[in-house]
Parts: C-alpha cells; structure tokens; sequence
C-alpha cells in the first residue's frame, strides 16, 4: 500500500468502505424528513442543534495565508463543478460546510495544493450523495491539475465521513431560507428576495469560514439584507420578534453578520473583477460540540503526490 492511501486511510482498512455501507446509505439520505411537528417548531429543533453541530465562534481557529487562498480555489472549483454537473446550490454550499468542518477538527501541512484538491472531490461527492438524485461516477469530478484514481478518492471520503463522525445531515442556510422571509415579510415578500438572499450568502461564503457562525444567523442576517440595507439594531430586534425562536437567535449577531455582508457587497462591487456572479435564478431546487482543544495534524506525504499530475 504506498503512502497516501496509508495516510488516508488512518487506522481504517480498506473493508470499513464495505462494511459501513448500511451506515452509509442510511446517513447520506437525500433531503429532510417530515419530523411530523409544525414549521415553527421544527425550526427550533434545528436552532438547538446549531450549537451541538459545531457551529460556534472559534477564535483559534484562523486560516493562514495558504489555506485561506487554498479555500478559496476550492471554493471557485466546487461552484464551478456544481454548474457542469446540474447540482444544486445546497448541494455546494453543503460541501464546503464539511470541507470547513473537516479543516477545524485536522490540519493539511502547507502548500500540499494536492491534498486540497482531493479533499475538495470528497467533500462535493459526499455532498451530493446527500442533495442529488443523480450521482455521477468519481471519474466526472475532474480537476485540471490533477487526476486521482477511484479508490484514492473512496478513501478520502472515509476519512470525511470518520473526521466527521458520520454526522452528515448538516443544517445550512437553505433550510432557514424561506421561513425567515415568510416571517420577516409581514405583507408578500418581493418576489428577488430569496434569490437576492442566496446570492448574498454565496458571496460571504468565500471570506467566512462557514463553522464561524449559525447557519441561522447567516440565513437571518442575508434576508434582511436583501429586503432593506440600513437596519439598526432597534430595526433588527423587531424583525428577530416576529420569530417565535428569537430567544435562541441573538440579536447582536444577526446585526454583526448583517454589517460583515454589507461590508463584503459593497467590496465586491468595488473590485469590478471580470468574474460573472453566481446566477440563483435557475431552476435548481434549494430546500428550505464545542470546538475541539487541539486539532490532529493530517499529514500527506510527498510520495503520495504522485497520484496527482500536473502543479501542485
């Protein structure tokens, strides 16, 4: 066995892919089920479970330089694929979310670009294992600058999924989406707002890492953006009222999140890149523990680069 795959594999052998197939078709299920209580109350359910997910403010951890520009490829190669694939936006958002989530609990030496790469194939394979009707094989999930083998691929979504303690249900921004505009909305809500809402959300998507704050507060914070750009706090306490779990969602950090998107927008606008906006108005379908004290070092050899072709 050469070095990658002993690397990836970290403590697994190879039948654990076979054996945890029951585990696996039953967690990677491809949408949310009914749980039988009202849409009020199975909000709450998902507000409560934000914090036992993982989704807190983690001071130590910050990305370097490397890794934040090593995000960010990553980032632009999912949205990319998720495009030339029919995926669905959920879909994209949720892989990052593991890839973030993966990064907060295991570290990647510097300038291993490879690594990166193959941790991008699994965490959007695994995500759409999770949203999509339709799988494509491993072999559609193509990079410019490398190619890895099937079961090199198969291995790194273990060590996802093992990193991950096969908890991949993750709550996201879509699933708060259109229940906060319903609410915040006392009259029919404009007809841009969620689309506007998405767009926002993709765009800090890039400069945030996604385990930093709620799912809820990201959905929250968005929405009220995209229905009016001068809120103050006073504005922003009302609208978090009109919410039966407004006790569980903190005010101040919908405010502060909503202040971090308005500041990434009007960046944005300033660049005039040559780079084309995520468009949201297709009709893909977007359905509505405390930080570990020390992260295990993932360590990728330089022999297993040779499973890569290309730069890196």
């Amino acid at each position: 066995m050469d070095d990658l795959s002993s690397s990836l594999l970290c403590q697994e052998n190879d039948t654990c892919l076979e054996e945890g197939g029951d585990e696996l078709e039953y967690q990677l299920v491809g949408s949310r089920h009914d749980c039988g209580v009202s849409e009020d109350e199975y909000v709450g359910i998902l507000v409560e479970r934000e914090i036992v997910l993982g989704f807190r403010r983690d001071e130590s951890l910050v990305f370097g330089d490397w890794m934040k520009r090593a995000r960010l490829e990553a980032i632009n190669w999912i949205l990319k694929t998720r495009a030339t694939l029919g995926f669905r936006f959920e879909t994209a958002y949720l892989s990052v979310t593991y890839f973030d989530r993966f990064l907060s609990r295991r570290s990647i030496d510097s300038e291993k670009w490879w690594a990166i790469r193959l941790l991008s194939i699994a965490c959007l394979s695994l995500a759409a294992k999770m949203e999509e009707c339709n799988v494509p094989e491993l072999t559609e999930f193509k990079l410019e600058d490398y190619s890895f083998e099937g079961k090199v691929i198969q291995k790194m979504e273990l060590l996802v999924l093992s990193t991950l303690e096969w908890e991949m249900g993750i709550i996201t921004p879509f699933d708060f989406l259109s229940y906060f505009i319903t609410k915040f909305c006392k009259e029919s809500p404009p007809s841009p707002t969620f689309s506007k809402a998405m767009q926002l959300i993709f765009t800090t998507m890039k400069e945030v890492n996604l385990m930093d704050q709620k799912p809820s507060v990201i959905a929250a914070a968005a929405t009220l953006v995209a229905m009016d750009q001068k809120m103050t706090m006073e504005a922003v306490e009302l609208k978090m009222s009109s919410i039966p779990q407004h006790r569980l969602l903190e005010p101040k950090d919908v405010l502060e999140y909503y202040n971090l998107i308005q500041r990434l927008q009007e960046e944005e606008e300033t660049k005039r890149d040559t780079h084309t906006p995520i468009d949201v108005t297709d009709s893909s379908r977007v359905t509505s523990s405390a930080a570990m004290a020390k992260r295990r070092r993932l360590t990728f050899s330089d022999e297993g680069s040779s499973h890569g072709k290309g730069q890196g």
